[in-house]
């Protein structure tokens, strides 16, 4: 694979780790966010990627966002009397999240996002060597 093949791989990528990155910190955002129990909960983001193969059958070019899928609209039911939201029987809805999972796949994503990164930088100072030793500078 060239340099500019892994540029791509690499682009790719970045593009799949901010979306992810990003309907997780949605979820986070909304993880607290009460409903009527009559309304449907916050439906967490969840990011399904895909690999890009290459039509010629060799090794992949790269990822990309399959899909988002959307969690529970049922999330769980909490006995808040005092909420503005809460039904005669004082239950209110909210998401059915798990904050420890969360936030691991958003540090997942930003490892995966700053390795991609780093390929992207190697990547640029290879070339600038390259038109340094091309250029007979």
């Amino acid at each position: 694979m060239s340099n500019f093949g892994s540029l791509g791989v690499s682009g790719s990528a970045l593009k799949v780790f901010r979306t992810w990155m990003d309907a997780v910190s949605d979820n986070v955002a909304n993880s607290e966010t009460a409903t009527r129990t009559s309304d449907k909960a916050f439906q967490a983001r969840y990011v399904e990627a895909t690999a890009l193969e290459d039509p010629n059958g060799g090794i992949g070019t790269g990822v990309a966002v399959k899909s988002i899928q959307l969690g529970n609209e049922q999330g769980r039911l909490v006995y808040e009397p005092a909420n503005p939201l809460a039904d005669a029987d004082g239950m209110v809805r909210y998401p059915d999240l798990d904050m420890g999972d969360q936030l691991t796949q958003l540090m997942v994503a930003q490892r995966g996002y700053q390795a991609n990164l780093q390929v992207v930088d190697r990547a640029r100072d290879t070339y600038l060597q390259a038109l340094r030793i091309g250029g007979g500078h």
